[in-house]
């Protein structure tokens, strides 16, 4: 594995080449062309704030930002893997016919999707600071936000390893997309993106297990991922569970961050060495 790593970092300008080549192509021929990097995000948390304000969540009128938080990080998850997935069999023309280490087609989809993470999160704190000017309470922007850099990189970590198992299986198993296709949209919900993690632990079910689904549900690399984004960003709340009942929030809980953490560098680690072992029959598919 050391020795591929080197090998790819001889290859880095290829690399940045096929990047900027993504985010070229994501928006060719569209008039707009990479305003929609920002435009996307900025229209989700438009109508997710004005939804959920004013028909589910009406006692907290920033719950947009609540979802936002967690819905930036799902979704680059998800469209690592998505993207990634047919990479290798789209440039199956290129790869019969020149070397390069073949792993630079999954990274070039999943840095291009950081890129674009990274853009969405500056609308995301512009939104916070209109929000703050508009009705200057408490400033948006808390202490514990240095820990963003940290949850980035085990958020990619984990990404990165998904989308490099991914990639390799479909390109024998063309199923592989489908299946991930459904898996992901089913994981969304699983997820605390539109809800809490305290409503989670406040359920019934989970009080007739003595705990045990909520223990199951941190345990979840990319659903903690969602809650540590909501707790490091923005004030805790009192969130509605069962009915009209309500909840303190949690603390941030950091021995489900660190199960988070260590899980998704094992994968990462898994992934590039699974891609690696599989990468040299890539050849061979008819």
């Amino acid at each position: 594995m050391i020795a591929e790593l080197k090998e790819l970092w001889r290859y880095r300008e290829l690399l940045l080449v096929m990047v900027q080549r993504d985010l070229k192509i994501r928006y060719k021929n569209s008039a707009l062309g990479f305003v929609w990097s920002f435009l996307n995000p900025l229209l989700t948390v438009g109508v997710m704030t004005f939804v959920y304000t004013n028909f589910i969540f009406k006692d907290q009128p920033n719950m947009g930002a609540y979802i936002m938080a967690a819905y930036l990080p799902f979704m680059f998850f998800q469209m690592c893997i998505l993207d990634s997935a047919q990479s290798v069999l789209v440039a199956m023309p290129l790869i019969k016919k020149i070397y390069f280490p073949r792993e630079i087609l999954p990274l070039a989809s999943i840095f291009s999707n950081f890129i674009n993470l990274l853009l969405a999160f500056v609308i995301f704190f512009a939104y916070l600071l209109i929000r703050y000017f508009t009705n200057p309470v408490t400033f948006p922007i808390k202490a514990t936000a240095v820990w963003l850099p940290v949850l980035l990189l085990i958020t990619w970590a984990l990404a990165t390893g998904c989308s490099l198992i991914i990639c390799a299986l479909n390109t024998f198993y063309e199923d592989i997309k489908y299946i991930m296709g459904v898996l992901l949209y089913l994981l969304f919900f699983i997820c605390p993106v539109l809800y809490f993690s305290e409503q989670v632990a406040n359920s019934a079910i989970n009080h007739s297990t003595n705990g045990l689904i909520y223990k199951i549900y941190n345990l979840n690399p990319i659903g903690y991922l969602c809650t540590a984004y909501k707790k490091i960003l923005l004030d805790p709340i009192t969130v509605t569970v069962r009915g009209s009942e309500t909840a303190a929030a949690d603390p941030m809980r950091w021995d489900y961050l660190g199960v988070a953490a260590v899980t998704s560098f094992a994968v990462l680690i898994f992934g590039y060495y699974t891609f690696n072992r599989l990468k040299w029959r890539f050849v061979e598919r008819p």
